[in-house]
């Protein structure tokens, strides 16, 4: 029988440069207005992540008029008002999104209902490098994303440059939000995910390694994973891939960290999570190094192993107090905040 115990902090050193400072925190409601993160980091051709803003802004009430503006070729901002549904017909609902667009709810009740975003070329096993048209620069906030017969969010094929914030995920058939394939330089911020099975696959195959070592870097922060049940993230091969600030509930495991892929966990709050952190899991062992978690009626610590290249190799970042995501991140997480 496993033991139940609580954890007031558990500072895990595992070959880790020391984190930022802890204090003072930024207030609850200093929410970006603009990508941090992998997103914010200039590579590949591409400065930070800027969506749409370079374009038009125009809004979508019907169906039809918010698939003619994803796949159109000019950046657009795409504003969406009340609920669009996404038709399965013969993609199983997944609909693809052309690059240096934004897509924005208004309000806190702009929804797409029965089908997923693809962002992503189609997928292509013999292609081992960035190609000069992959799909980048694409922005997805404020808006709630459900019931889809597939993913509601898949970014595939080298794709970069994407940040997905403040978004409401619930109740979809496959992944909430996958990333795989090479795709690179991601944040993932400030989402409430709930009523889900498969949260978030970063890697999705043990023999994918020609595509995506050396890639998928990826930011995960101020997430609440409301009872999402597992994958949050499972990711294989990328490094780093950087988790900090987000409030676990309830879940079966938080992080699973395979085939030699390097997370840096730092920050976060787990609470009744079966196994908040593995490196031992499926296929060949994982990194990951840990820092100022706080676990609570949780069934196993976290599991370290190995050293990961530090993030602020690649960007700053500032930590809010593991203690206080309780409360920072219910109060900011999700739609209707921006």
């Amino acid at each position: 029988m496993w033991t139940r115990f609580v954890v007031a902090a558990v500072i895990a050193s595992a070959a880790v440069l020391p984190g930022p400072p802890l204090g003072p925190s930024p207030a609850a409601s200093a929410l970006p207005t603009g990508p941090d993160g992998f997103a914010a980091v200039n590579s590949l051709g591409q400065n930070g992540t800027t969506g749409g803003a370079a374009g038009a802004t125009v809004t979508a009430t019907t169906t039809t008029q918010f698939l003619d503006y994803i796949a159109r070729p000019e950046p657009l901002v795409v504003q969406v008002r009340g609920t669009i549904t996404l038709p399965t017909g013969t993609t199983d609902g997944m609909h693809n999104v052309a690059s240096d667009k934004t897509i924005i709810g208004l309000g806190s009740d702009a929804r797409l209902v029965g089908g997923g975003l693809n962002i992503g070329l189609p997928v292509n096993d013999k292609i081992t490098a960035p190609p000069p048209n992959a799909v980048h620069n694409v922005i997805i906030r404020n808006l709630s994303l459900s019931a889809a017969t597939d993913d509601l969010i898949n970014v595939q094929m080298f794709s970069h440059h994407i940040w997905i914030d403040h978004n409401d995920f619930s109740n979809g058939d496959d992944g909430a939000v996958d990333i795989k394939r090479g795709s690179d330089f991601i944040t993932v911020s400030w989402n409430r995910f709930h009523d889900h099975d498969k949260t978030l696959l970063l890697g999705h195959d043990d023999d994918n390694g020609v595509q995506d070592i050396g890639r998928l870097r990826v930011t995960y922060h101020h997430n609440y994973f409301d009872g999402s049940d597992q994958r949050n993230p499972r990711v294989r091969f990328g490094e780093p891939v950087h988790v900090y600030n987000n409030y676990y509930r309830d879940n079966s495991y938080g992080v699973a960290v395979a085939m030699n892929a390097g997370v840096v966990l730092e920050g976060n709050y787990f609470f009744s999570v079966n196994n908040p952190g593995r490196v031992d899991f499926s296929g060949d062992l994982g990194r990951m190094v840990a820092s100022d978690n706080v676990l609570v009626d949780c069934n196993h610590e976290i599991e370290t192993r190995g050293s990961v290249v530090e993030p602020r190799t690649y960007y700053p970042y500032t930590l809010h107090r593991a203690t206080e995501v309780p409360t920072v991140v219910p109060n900011g997480a999700g739609v209707g905040r921006i």
